[in-house]
């Protein structure tokens, strides 16, 4: 409440948890008040802020520790955890939203797929049956298969039948990665795509760990110790020389050099060690395929030098290795005994402490990667629905003003020649967007295969089968254009490059990146530069080649093209030079993102600017002592504010294709003249070097 005594105005308000006092007292004048936010939500933003800032710090020495140095001392590693930030305080809310549905004991929803979600969880939580069953469900399923030499007899000498059944219902991938999706240079039709798989992201580093878990999963499926620790360190060591050969990530970036389409018969020609009409059927079965069907490779080079490897490897090593690809499948939903194994893994290559995460949690991450839309189904009717026609509208405004400030940018891109500059425009003029959740037949996805309340394994080798079928049926359909890859909850966005679209589920539409009743310059900080972020990625090294209409074809001119490089070169080298606990930043490897990084916030800020300007200067957050402009760049940060392990740390520089989370915000800010006038950053201060790398 307050109190007008002549032009002073009292303020007594409880604010014990938001400024950790008893009841405050702030004087202002009048004209101060009619200028500041004094809704409940500017004062609970406000305290939030503020208890997430470190005044101590000087924004132009380092604008992370000033944006985030009190949310770091306040915010321990919870145990269990290798890392923790505000996307993941954001989905624990997720989480337990859905965790209420989903044990609600008067649930009783109209929707069979809905049931199924529900069905799916509980079997999952059910840990009694779980414990009972022990190994049981693997031992069987490996016997099912052929057998398995660390554990048993090996029945099966028939390496084509092993890896047919490994890839196809049980959907497994080792040696290389098949899918059924967009072909990149015709957006309106599927293709069969094969690909290199995802070796060496454990193997490059703490091999003896890996080494550790493996045996100790032989072992709980059976094995003898002796045989087990020398048959598992020959998959070890045959895992290696795969990765060895996989290409680079240099190579990897250029599509439209590693796009190779060929036929079946071409592909038997160039890999002859897997007959690949027999293998690609049963995948893709019961589609109907001849050796004329075509297929896109994206590692030419990697399918010839693994169809050599493969045809002077022993067989029984062949065999041990795609088990052991079935066996990382399914142990994830086994007895107590798996889950220790993977946790001391986890713990020694993320530095994460010994303490078990929460079963209900667990098992809503599972359901999440398995039922998706149909739980996002239950999460969009608990949160979003309501008010999801205003919040859509808020949310397509912002894009709108986001859209326009990237597209006039574009004008005054020195290196880009006209005819690339107005191809530009046009896609960013034919960008679409998808906000909050999508609706599917009958408002929800189908499940159709069977969920029962107390079989989590075989639950989850339904869903295995099932996900192999839907993948074949798309081949012979066009591309959908509501098929996400992302569910509802997820506290993200992406963009679509064959689409030439953007994502935001609902799961991100919401505090601290977006909420309805904070200051317009928090969310164009927040959800705004997610949004101009995703943006820019139609834009960047890889989405760049592809055309308005998501098709991959060179549209720029080579002069462009050359420039576009030559900018690109200044962030590499910027980001190498970055550490973290003395590693450096790899800048090529983040280069994609970074980009996106720098570019989305210029756009927000831009169409920020353009909203003040046509809707007048917004009243300013109570408390926080910062100008609109200030609190901008304040709210982008502390979207950033994470804590994370050495270990964790260390392996993100390895493999993560985002920078670590300090340099979004230094990397990003230091790049950016408006930052440096509104924080009056002298030029030579760390934050405003004098030296800028701008793309876009």
């Amino acid at each position: 409440m307050h109190l007008i005594k002549s032009n002073i105005v009292l303020f007594c308000l409880d604010l014990s948890k938001a400024f950790d006092t008893e009841c405050c007292f702030s004087t202002f004048t009048q004209d101060q008040a009619q200028s500041l936010c004094l809704t409940k939500a500017c004062f609970t933003v406000a305290s939030k802020i503020v208890k997430a800032l470190d005044r101590s710090a000087d924004p132009c020495q380092d604008f992370y520790q000033y944006a985030c140095g009190g949310w770091v001392r306040k915010n321990p590693l919870p145990d269990g955890r290798s890392r923790w930030s505000t996307f993941n305080s954001v989905w624990n809310q997720n989480q337990a939203v859905l965790k209420n549905l989903l044990e609600n004991v008067t649930f009783n929803s109209s929707s069979e797929a809905e049931r199924k979600t529900q069905f799916y969880y509980l079997s999952c939580l059910n840990e009694q049956h779980i414990e009972e069953l022990g190994a049981t469900p693997l031992i069987d399923l490996i016997t099912k298969t052929g057998g398995w030499s660390i554990t048993g007899p090996w029945e099966k000498d028939n390496f084509m039948e092993v890896l047919k059944t490994v890839s196809g219902p049980y959907r497994a991938q080792p040696f290389f990665t098949v899918r059924v999706s967009v072909d990149p240079k015709n957006s309106n039709s599927n293709v069969i795509q094969v690909s290199c798989s995802g070796f060496g992201s454990i193997l490059n580093e703490k091999t003896w760990a890996y080494l550790d878990y493996m045996v100790e999963l032989g072992l709980l499926l059976g094995g003898d110790k002796n045989s087990t620790q020398s048959q598992m360190q020959q998959i070890l060591d045959f895992e290696t020389t795969l990765a060895n050969i996989t290409m680079s990530q240099d190579k990897c970036c250029d599509k439209e050099k590693i796009y190779h389409k060929i036929t079946i018969a071409e592909l038997q020609l160039l890999a002859p060690a897997v007959d690949w009409l027999d293998y690609l059927s049963l995948v893709l079965s019961p589609l109907d395929l001849n050796d004329t069907e075509p297929v896109v490779l994206y590692a030419k080079e990697f399918l010839q030098q693994v169809s050599d490897l493969i045809n002077k490897t022993d067989r029984s090593l062949l065999n041990n290795y795609m088990i052991w690809n079935l066996v990382q499948k399914g142990v994830s939903s086994l007895d107590q005994r798996f889950e220790n194994a993977q946790d001391k893994l986890l713990e020694s290559l993320y530095g994460t402490k010994k303490s078990r995460t929460p079963r209900w949690q667990t098992c809503i991450g599972n359901t999440d990667d398995t039922l998706g839309f149909a739980l996002g189904a239950l999460f969009v009717k608990a949160t979003f629905d309501k008010h999801s026609k205003k919040i859509v509208s808020l949310i397509e405004g912002m894009i709108n003003e986001i859209r326009t400030a990237f597209k006039d940018a574009l004008d005054h891109i020195k290196w880009m020649d006209k005819q690339t500059r107005m191809a530009a425009k046009d896609k960013v003029r034919d960008v679409s967007y998808w906000i909050g959740y999508v609706w599917l037949p009958q408002g929800i996805v189908c499940v159709c295969y069977d969920v029962s309340e107390d079989n989590f394994f075989q639950n989850t080798l339904n869903f295995y089968n099932f996900s192999a079928r839907v993948m074949a049926d798309h081949l012979r359909k066009p591309p959908n254009s509501d098929q996400w890859s992302m569910t509802p909850p997820t506290v993200n966005a992406y963009y679509m490059p064959n689409k030439n679209g953007i994502v935001f589920p609902a799961g991100i539409l919401q505090a601290p990146f977006y909420a309805q009743h904070h200051p317009k310059a928090l969310n164009f900080g927040g959800i705004g530069v997610v949004m101009g972020h995703e943006l820019t990625h139609a834009f960047g090294v890889q989405g760049r080649e592809y055309d308005k209409d998501g098709n991959l074809r060179p549209w720029w001119q080579n002069s462009s093209v050359d420039a576009f490089k030559n900018r690109t070169e200044c962030m590499v080298e910027q980001y190498n030079g970055f550490t973290i606990n003395g590693t450096h930043i790899n800048g090529k490897q983040t280069l994609e993102e970074n980009i996106a990084d720098n570019a989305g916030l210029k756009a927000a800020y831009n169409a920020y600017q353009a909203w003040v300007q046509e809707n007048g200067e917004e009243k300013r957050l109570p408390a926080v002592n910062l100008t609109n402009d200030q609190l901008f760049f304040v709210g982008f940060a502390q979207v950033w504010c994470s804590v994370r392990t050495p270990e964790s740390a260390h392996r993100g520089l390895m493999t993560d294709h985002h920078s670590p989370p300090k340099y979004r915000v230094i990397g990003t800010l230091s790049n950016s003249p408006a930052f440096a006038e509104h924080f009056q950053c002298p030029t030579g201060s760390p934050m405003n070097s004098g030296h800028r790398c701008t793309v876009w």
